[in-house]
């Protein structure tokens, strides 16, 4: 994450930042098992506003063993929120499970369960129900809506 203004900005006691100069430069590293379970984690605080700042650093490691799947922001959040945390980092960190996701190797396109299709069908612009993707991988759903609670 790079955090830059258009004007220089000042904070007092801080310093000042010219446009264009980053305020905040941050980055995060996660490695994760097959089954998402966070295994190392690297933090680096290239730019920040203040000089406490890269204290957070170190409770990121907290996130170690902490699975990407359901539950992952409750346990950013019981791990890294408030004080406890940078809310840059964490920012970033909701994110990573998704990307996560896409990083690993899952196979041929999954089947449909008990009539409903794939989590991940409707849920973009190229996994559209009403689309050419669905159409060719999976046409049984093409225009479909889940069904209403009671039905």
């Amino acid at each position: 994450m790079c955090d830059t203004k258009t004007h220089a900005m000042d904070i007092p006691g801080e310093g000042t930042w010219l446009p264009g100069e980053p305020i905040h430069r941050l980055s995060i590293r996660v490695t994760i098992d097959d089954g998402f379970v966070v295994r190392e984690i690297a933090v680096a605080m290239d730019d920040v506003p203040h000089p406490e700042c890269p204290i957070a650093q170190a409770p990121m490691q907290k996130m170690i063993g902490c699975t990407m799947g359901p539950g992952w922001r409750h346990a950013i959040q019981t791990n890294l929120g408030g004080a406890r945390g940078c809310t840059h980092l964490r920012e970033l960190l909701f994110n990573m499970a998704t990307i996560a996701f896409q990083t690993l190797p899952e196979g041929p396109l999954p089947d449909a369960i008990d009539g409903s299709p794939p989590h991940f069908v409707g849920q973009c612009l190229a996994w559209d129900v009403n689309g050419s993707v669905v159409r060719r991988h999976y046409p049984a759903f093409v225009g479909w809506q889940p069904k209403a609670a009671g039905n």
